[in-house]
């Protein structure tokens, strides 16, 4: 099915391996996949990700306050409900046409205590309260680009005061080529958190394809070494750059500011092919 949101053109297109799984396009580009039988099941290989750092959130099973900046298909929230019941987590997206759509078609358990705002993702960071969230998780695209005012060090600002002591930043951006989006990213969250590390394909990090990376960042020391071992077994290798490698890969790039802000990249028109 087709329908016509604030951001573009939705279709729900029905997985063929799965009967109750749906991928969510938006203007043709792959948003969100989400399977209602098994909410746990992450499709997309950047949500993956997202998901095993999730998992390393707190004590297994352990509930969580979790903020998702961008809310697409809300297959982070509900994989967070499903592994961490009782978690409590807010959701921006923008997009209030494309919620109720997700809401109608792709319908939350009801127990799920996940609360979807309906404003842009800095405005409700802004609104959080301080030291509420064990976890941020920021997946923000206009298009398929991160809009700006989102990826500033204002921004990362902001996050610090609404995390709780010991909480996690997690961020999936775009970028290809010689990744300028990715390094001044890195840049930026360097520029406000002591810990931060880069998780992407090594095909990505050397240029070779235009995809995914998750940024991670946080004032106390990061789980690194779980979070490689979790990923070991997932289909897609992923890399984690930290410490030198990373400021290497940084390579002199500049924090990004409101003042100089850039979207990502646009990408390529190949990006979304099979």
């Amino acid at each position: 099915m087709a329908e016509p949101v604030g951001s573009g053109l939705a279709e729900l297109v029905p997985d063929r391996d799965r009967g109750d799984a749906w991928t969510l396009l938006l203007d043709g580009a792959p948003q969100s996949h989400v399977d209602l039988a098994d909410p746990r099941r992450l499709t997309f290989e950047y949500q993956r990700r997202l998901g095993r750092i999730a998992d390393l959130a707190g004590p297994p099973g352990r509930p969580v306050n979790a903020l998702h900046l961008g809310g697409g298909g809300l297959t982070l929230p509900r994989y967070v409900a499903a592994t961490r019941p009782r978690s409590r987590q807010q959701v921006a997206e923008i997009d209030t046409a494309l919620t109720e759509l997700v809401r109608r078609e792709l319908p939350l358990d009801r127990a799920w205590q996940i609360r979807v705002r309906g404003a842009d993702a800095r405005e409700v960071l802004g609104r959080t309260p301080e030291g509420w969230a064990d976890l941020v998780i920021a997946d923000v695209f206009s298009g398929a680009r991160v809009p700006a005012h989102c990826a500033t060090v204002e921004f990362a600002e902001s996050v610090v005061r609404a995390l709780a002591p010991g909480g996690r930043y997690a961020v999936n951006i775009a970028d290809g080529g010689r990744l300028p989006f990715a390094r001044r990213q890195v840049a930026t969250l360097r520029a406000v958190f002591p810990e931060v590390a880069l998780v992407a394909d090594p095909a990505v990090l050397r240029g070779k394809r235009f995809g995914n990376l998750i940024l991670l960042a946080a004032l106390t020391p990061l789980p690194l070494v779980e979070l490689g071992s979790a990923m070991a077994g997932d289909p897609v290798m992923a890399r984690i750059e930290k410490g030198p490698d990373l400021v290497d890969f940084q390579a002199g790039a500049l924090a990004m500011r409101d003042v100089d802000a850039e979207a990502s990249p646009q990408p390529p028109e190949t990006a979304f092919r099979d």
